[in-house]
């Protein structure tokens, strides 16, 4: 399974924060309300895919006003490490489970959860784990909210020749095998939204593209390199590779540059 480092978590979450999509995270909030109110008041538990250090948690929990509890499924054992120290930390109610969702969402995850979400991730899918995902939510008649999922598109300002090469190769990189298949890439919003309404979900969806502040360094630094070494491992031109990158990391330094990386979210209602 494709992991991620902590120092490159925590340097994306403000950019996460600023992207995430109001409208799409309103039907979600709204949809658990009516569900709450079925619950006698109890607090609802809502269980977090690819929970990471446990961002999605930390950017939903404010905006829903709502006592819930909170599942957090990650296989990186650093990563569990330090959600559970933030979670403390924060005083959220979190349980942080090491699952390896490979082979997909288990029903012991499931049992006594009342929605689940993840932020970041199905583009990490394949299909046919999307597809059974969508089904296995089906049949327990719970809500999805899916936040930050790449769909392609990048850019930086200022623009730069060679940026297109970085994209295709960026987009290439997206497609291989993240442990789950191989991985939807920049399909995986498209692709979700169609099977979710399939298993016959309302979907809501919209825009969550990040903007990277000029003063945002170490976010576009990992962001640039990141992208370089995934147009090395593509097959990119080792020279071209190496001129970019090192025109795109002084503009960093100097505050120069913004980048910008198309992301959608999602809402998968059930009737």
């Amino acid at each position: 399974m494709s992991g991620f480092t902590g120092d490159w978590l925590a340097a994306r979450e403000p950019a996460d924060l600023r992207a995430r999509n109001a409208d799409v995270r309103a039907a979600f909030r709204d949809h658990l309300g009516e569900t709450l109110q079925t619950r006698a008041n109890r607090p609802l538990t809502v269980l977090d895919l690819g929970a990471g250090t446990g961002a999605t948690m930390r950017a939903l929990a404010p905006h829903l006003g709502m006592p819930v509890r909170w599942r957090l499924a990650e296989h990186d054992p650093a990563l569990i490490a330090l959600a559970r120290d933030l979670a403390r930390r924060d005083g959220f109610e979190a349980e942080v489970v090491e699952a390896d969702l490979s082979q997909g969402v288990s029903g012991g995850l499931l049992d006594g959860v009342d929605a689940v979400t993840t932020s970041a991730f199905l583009d990490l899918v394949s299909a046919d784990w999307l597809d059974e995902l969508a089904r296995t939510l089906r049949r327990a008649g719970l809500p999805f909210l899916a936040m930050l999922t790449y769909d392609g598109r990048q850019s930086l300002d200022p623009e730069h020749p060679f940026d297109e090469t970085v994209r295709a190769a960026m987009a290439a990189h997206q497609g291989g095998d993240k442990g789950f298949g191989a991985a939807l890439g920049p399909a995986a919003h498209a692709h979700a939204a169609a099977s979710f309404r399939m298993q016959g979900y309302r979907v809501v969806d919209g825009l969550s593209d990040w903007r990277a502040l000029p003063e945002e360094t170490v976010f576009q630094t990992l962001l640039v390199e990141g992208w370089a070494q995934a147009a090395r491992e593509t097959g990119a031109g080792a020279d071209e590779i190496d001129n970019w990158l090192a025109l795109r990391l002084a503009q960093v330094a100097d505050a120069r540059l913004v980048a910008r990386v198309g992301h959608r979210d999602l809402a998968a209602l059930p009737g």
